[in-house]
């Protein structure tokens, strides 16, 4: 909407909001009352006002509307205003038509006629209606007898009036109050559904976006507050109404199908509510475009057409409820007053009863109530979808901390140190000491693997209780683990580390007759040049030297202080022993 007449939509609302709290009174002044219409009828495109003076012609109640004539009429008897009060306007709900005629009856058989085409209605901001003028009424006018050609809608047959003055049957300013609290109502879920939209990257949230786009479109062109802002012609005005609501309705099933939890509907039912969607924009969309050819069947078949809408949603919302979907509870809590408010309108526009404007009123009020609800609905499962994803990636943490934990001593492992080695590096972790069971095979076999497991997890435990910020410990794999360590003496520590592993394996396996040493290579690199190693080239260096050890009588460290590193390790026989 652009900012001028989004401004003009705001002073009007400001404006109005005023005058309701300050002059409750002149919102429901009313002038002049309004003339009904006496008696209707129905006739083929032949019959003129000439032959309809015959009285048997006219029903005289408010009973049998027709809107599926080629002509439909109207009498408006002289006792019906009075001398004082002579209309000189017609006004009705605004609705399709071909031509509108007048004829004012005096009594001594004078006729003064006066004839409109459809684009000569004039909408005004007073609800749903268009006026037209009147012929001359005197005091000798018995009746003004109206011929509508091709009408599309009841209502505009049975809420038809004539008025001294157009404001004498419009909607009063509190109403028209409501209709723009009830647009106010619906911007603010507008703006909540673009936000999750930008979060959540949902289908259900744009169709959401889309049913409350509609939905205010419906409200400001079937409310008649459009004409507050703009004066559009009267065909536009009465297809747009009609037409924003078929598409809300529809798109608020296939809203619906998408919006409920994959348990909460049937596959056959959630086919079924999809395929109700599509059918309601489709079909009921099409009666309400109004065209001269579906004039004899638009106006009951756009109301007929919406029963199986109404008939599996509710089946749909049933379902759901039955199976337990939380939102199913806020979106039947939602739907309720619109689908009570919606049947009403349905049978006020096939003509079962005629109603005033009180309830139009109620389903506009029951469509902001809708949409607040249906994004509180949203609301709450975009909560429920931010839980599931933060329990979702607090499991993800977990299986990747586990995954990076060794099993069996609660290390962590070879991904681990690999994932986390530049980190290390950067954080100045520069010795790296690389250890190894002594005759570690000759265990298991000789005392089987449960000792051999335990073994192991004792020498975890020893590599452990050194740990502090400055070193890390890891199990490689087998009986070979990697202690990394930062600071001064290094290498004294990580020979305390080695000769702690005895010790701790005596103490806590019991059964063996000999001592479990271990061996190390411990390889150290200055900090400023330790970027140019990776955990391949360390791991290579540190393990030239634990073979060293291992040559040389085990139970025993060596190490080597590097310089910058720019060439492959070289062969075994090469390395060089620097303590031991």
């Amino acid at each position: 909407m652009g900012s001028p007449v989004l401004s003009k939509l705001l002073a009007t609302l400001a404006a109005l909001f005023a005058l309701m709290v300050s002059a409750p009174a002149l919102a429901d002044a009313r002038h002049a009352p309004a003339a009904a219409p006496s008696c209707h009828a129905s006739s083929d495109a032949t019959r003129g006002f000439s032959d309809m003076l015959d009285d048997a012609e006219w029903i005289c109640s408010n009973e049998d509307w027709r809107a599926n004539q080629p002509v439909a009429w109207l009498r408006f008897d002289a006792d019906s205003w009075s001398d004082q009060n002579i209309p000189r306007h017609f006004v009705s709900r605004i609705a399709r038509h071909n031509r509108i005629e007048f004829a004012a009856l005096d009594a001594d058989g004078t006729m003064r006629t006066l004839s409109h085409n459809e684009s000569a209605g004039r909408p005004f901001g007073g609800g749903p209606v268009f006026e037209l003028a009147l012929p001359e009424i005197t005091e000798a006018t018995q009746a003004m007898l109206v011929r509508i050609e091709r009408p599309h809608s009841i209502p505009l047959l049975t809420e038809a009036k004539l008025a001294v003055d157009p404001d004498d049957v419009a909607w009063s300013q509190h109403e028209m109050i409501l209709l723009a609290l009830v647009i106010g109502m619906l911007v603010l879920p507008l703006c909540f559904d673009v936000s999750f939209f930008i979060v959540l990257r949902e289908r259900s949230v744009m169709l959401h976006a889309m049913m409350v786009v509609s939905m205010m479109t419906y409200v400001m062109f079937a409310g008649g507050l459009i004409s507050v802002f703009v004066t559009l012609p009267v065909p536009l005005i009465a297809v747009l109404a009609p037409l924003s609501w078929a598409i809300g309705c529809g798109v608020s099933a296939l809203f619906l199908a998408c919006f409920l939890e994959p348990r909460a509907q049937s596959r056959w039912m959630r086919r079924a509510t999809m395929a109700t969607g599509i059918w309601t924009i489709a079909v009921p969309g099409f009666f309400a475009l109004q065209f001269d050819a579906t004039q004899p069947i638009d106006d009951q078949a756009y109301f007929l057409t919406f029963l199986p809408t109404l008939f599996i949603v509710s089946a749909a919302l049933i379902e759901a409820v039955w199976r337990g979907s939380r939102s199913a509870r806020f979106v039947a809590a939602a739907w309720l007053p619109i689908i009570l408010a919606s049947t009403d309108r349905l049978l006020r526009g096939l003509g079962f009863y005629v109603g005033p404007s009180e309830l139009d009123q109620a389903l506009y009020v029951a469509t902001g109530l809708e949409v607040i609800m249906i994004s509180m609905a949203i609301a709450d499962r975009f909560l429920a979808i931010r839980r599931e994803r933060d329990e979702a990636l607090t499991e993800a943490r977990m299986l990747g901390r586990l995954s990076q934990r060794d099993p069996l001593t609660g290390l962590m492992n070879r991904r681990a140190i690999e994932a986390r080695f530049t980190e290390l590096r950067r954080e100045g972790f520069d010795t790296f000491a690389l250890v190894d069971l002594d005759l570690f095979k000759d265990i298991n076999d000789r005392f089987g693997h449960q000792v051999g497991d335990a073994a192991l997890i004792a020498c975890a435990e020893a590599l452990r209780g050194t740990e502090d910020r400055d070193s890390v410990a890891f199990r490689l794999g087998g009986e070979e683990f990697v202690v990394v360590l930062k600071g001064e003496h290094a290498r004294q520590r990580a020979e305390a580390v080695r000769q702690a592993i005895p010790l701790r394996i005596a103490r806590d396996v019991e059964g063996l007759d000999r001592p479990v040493t271990a061996s190390m290579g411990v390889v150290e690199l200055p900090r400023a040049a330790s970027e140019a190693m990776s955990f391949e080239d360390y791991y290579a260096r540190a393990d030239m030297l634990l073979y060293d050890a291992k040559a040389n009588g085990r139970n025993r460290m060596y190490y080597e202080k590097l310089t910058v590193f720019n060439e492959a390790p070289p062969p075994r026989s090469q390395s060089k022993e620097v303590a031991a």
